[in-house]
């Protein structure tokens, strides 16, 4: 049965999100503050983390940009549980490596549903192993790497999904709604900001090869070399 780990000093929020996830089939370990995860991760890496922003101690963010670059938990899947409605804070956990976001109050159903899509692309085989190139941008799919003009870029787990399926459509522009059908595995209905979001950060992270990826005010994005 595949853990999750929950982060949340609510203990209201932390049992109900557990008994959502139990009643889904996860087994699930929750914990108050980060010292208590980094102890628990010391045993056992779980398939996913659910991560509140607001903590004791070192806040989500603190904690996140840990895990990130913390060799064996870097590859992670975590999702950010905030109460926070700042654009700027929800870039600042995608820019750290977030896999996702959700936004407190939250639907349980949502929760549950987000986490399915998650993990499901996270264990679900490549469409493609073969590798894609588009102008001095190349994706190895095998390898989950990523380079731009011979140097490495790092992506999050979303991020590497996101400009693989733009490349793999070069020269086609994409809906919001399609990107996140495709890449999220999931409807979320008036969510279509977490596409803009990711590809501002994706912009970030290219630099000048950012400006590959054009927008199509009211349509869309597409990538051009």
């Amino acid at each position: 049965m595949r853990e999750i780990f929950v982060v949340e000093d609510n203990k209201s929020i932390r049992e109900m999100v557990m008994y959502a996830l139990d009643a889904a089939g996860y087994k699930t370990s929750g914990f108050e503050e980060g010292e208590a995860l980094f102890a628990a991760l010391e045993n056992k890496i779980p398939c996913l983390v659910l991560l509140d922003i607001m903590l004791p101690g070192k806040d989500g963010i603190g904690l996140l940009k840990k895990i990130r670059q913390t060799e064996k938990y870097k590859t992670l899947p975590v999702i950010l549980l905030t109460a926070k409605s700042s654009e700027l804070d929800r870039i600042t956990g995608l820019d750290l490596g977030a896999d996702d976001y959700i936004t407190k109050p939250f639907s349980v159903m949502e929760m549950v549903s987000r986490v399915k899509a998650l993990l499901r692309r996270v264990s679900a085989p490549e469409e493609s192993g073969k590798k894609v190139s588009v102008g001095p941008l190349s994706l190895n799919p095998q390898r989950r790497s990523a380079q731009l003009e011979g140097e490495v870029i790092t992506l999050t787990f979303k991020e590497f999904e996101l400009l693989h399926y733009l490349m793999l459509n070069e020269g086609i522009v994409l809906s919001r709604d399609r990107l996140l059908e495709q890449v999220w595995g999931f409807d979320y209905d008036g969510e279509t900001r977490t596409v803009d979001m990711h590809i501002r950060s994706l912009r970030q992270k290219l630099g000048d090869g950012g400006e590959m990826i054009k927008t199509l005010r009211n349509v869309g994005y597409c990538i051009r070399g």
